[in-house]
């Protein structure tokens, strides 16, 4: 697929320990993306943050277990980013977590398989 020009980026803030059926909601936010089309989609580990609740999370050397920041970026056409918003808002109500969704204008330049990609 080749890919180019306006296009939309969707960021999704949620908290590492969010699970949906018992699965990472970050996996079922990108495994449901991949079912839908959307071209692409990276998951990032934050080392800090806080959201509505004020409640600062943070990585700690000396402890095990976090909860995280986790921001998942899906880029696409404007249609299939609009599309897969409300998909999104139900996994989030489903999980019963905390979130934020944002989108923003992206200028696609290139977006194509690589010649070693395998299919």
């Amino acid at each position: 697929m080749k890919l180019e020009g306006e296009g939309k980026l969707l960021r999704i803030f949620i908290g590492e320990s969010d699970h949906v059926d018992r699965k990472p909601l970050y996996e079922v936010i990108v495994l449901k993306a991949k079912e839908s089309g959307i071209a692409g989609a990276t998951v990032l580990r934050g080392v800090e943050s806080y959201g509505a609740k004020s409640v600062i999370h943070k990585a700690r050397i000396l402890e095990l277990s976090e909860d995280l920041p986790v921001i998942i970026e899906l880029v696409d056409t404007e249609a299939k980013i609009n599309d897969f918003i409300p998909l999104v808002d139900r996994l989030l109500e489903k999980a019963g977590c905390g979130g934020l969704i944002t989108e923003e204008r992206a200028k696609i330049i290139r977006y194509t398989p690589g010649k070693n990609t395998p299919s």
